[in-house]
């Protein structure tokens, strides 16, 4: 790497409104804004910050949750649409890389989809959360490996993992493979309490220290009037009270700034793209670490098709192809068949 870079990122750690998309919308236009003017090019929010995370899943039985599930479908996010390009036009006019979760609405199912937007504003990036986690597969349908990408944007190549996905080693190691050089990860935050935080703090700072790239992790935010209007049982309220992490990761497992456990706002540090050679120097897992005549993953990358042969209609913008080949495969062979292997 002959050019070194630093590029100032930010961590928001923020509260939804929770009774309109409109509402959360406008506070992330004037959060890009707020943090442009402290000169960040990439800012990380929340996952599914976009209209809010599913907080009654985590608290309401299953028999009760129909009436706000439904209300979550009339206010999710259609890719593409009005909302996404109020984000993209906001990146391209702050010349900000942007990455947000949204509820997306594929006709009649939502997904947790992580978004990624370029500095010139173009959507890059659309993948959805593979797994669902416990109470959230009541939510969301499943996503699939086709979403496993790095993509290159205007701050270097960024990839990008939901919550537990993080719990996944071989979701992480598909984008290690493909040398993310900052990892965008997002939690809800407001879940469980502070040992949430305290795991969330650990799985962030080992992923940085494997893959030797810096992870940016954003956490959202409930006020004590939104957890009561949640739920009135004072007891469920307990399990929407702090469980916050939003912070700053060096490629060396360190703390860049610190981090936000509690309250609404962002932190900001600014990245050294030395730090990543200093740390694979010593450790490269995907290159002089790694063993792959001994352990290798296969992963496929296929988008799913729930009828063979019907055309797809992709609501997404392009996004750029970043393709995983087996040692001696060219690109034309890979293009035969959508399985692709990475070594370790």
């Amino acid at each position: 790497m002959s050019d070194y870079p630093i590029v100032r990122a930010a961590a928001v750690q923020i509260s939804p409104d929770l009774e309109s998309l409109s509402g959360t919308l406008h506070k992330v236009l004037n959060m890009i804004d707020e943090a442009a003017e402290s000169g960040v090019e990439l800012i990380v929010f929340p996952e599914t910050f976009l209209p809010y995370y599913p907080y009654f899943s985590f608290v309401l039985p299953p028999v009760s949750q129909g009436p706000e599930h439904l209300r979550l479908y009339q206010e999710a996010v259609v890719v593409p649409s009005d909302t996404t390009r109020a984000i993209g036009n906001k990146a391209k006019e702050r010349q900000m890389v942007v990455v947000i979760g949204v509820n997306e609405r594929d006709n009649g199912s939502l997904y947790n989809t992580q978004l990624v937007f370029d500095a010139t504003g173009e959507l890059i990036l659309k993948r959805r959360k593979i797994t669902p986690t416990y109470h959230e597969r009541m939510i969301w349908g499943q996503g699939d490996a086709s979403g496993l990408k790095v993509v290159d944007s205007a701050v270097g190549r960024i990839g990008a993992l939901a919550c537990w996905e993080h719990y996944n080693p071989l979701a992480r190691y598909s984008l290690m493979a493909q040398h993310e050089q900052i990892h965008c990860a997002q939690f809800p935050g407001s879940l469980v309490g502070p040992i949430f935080g305290e795991q969330m703090d650990v799985t962030i700072r080992h992923h940085a220290l494997e893959s030797g790239c810096f992870v940016i992790n954003s956490t959202g935010w409930l006020t004590e009037e939104q957890i009561q209007s949640i739920t009135p049982d004072t007891k469920m309220q307990n399990a929407l009270r702090e469980g916050c992490n939003t912070a700053i990761i060096s490629p060396e497992g360190k703390h860049l700034a610190p981090s936000l456990t509690e309250g609404e706002g962002f932190i900001y540090a600014d990245l050294d793209f030395r730090l990543i050679d200093k740390r694979k120097r010593m450790m490269d897992s995907v290159g002089h670490y790694a063993r792959p005549e001994l352990l290798s993953l296969q992963m496929n990358s296929k988008a799913t098709e729930y009828v063979d042969g019907l055309p797809i209609t992709n609501n997404a913008q392009p996004v750029s192809n970043v393709s995983l080949f087996n040692k001696g495969e060219s690109s034309d062979d890979a293009a035969q068949d959508e399985t692709v292997s990475v070594s370790n």
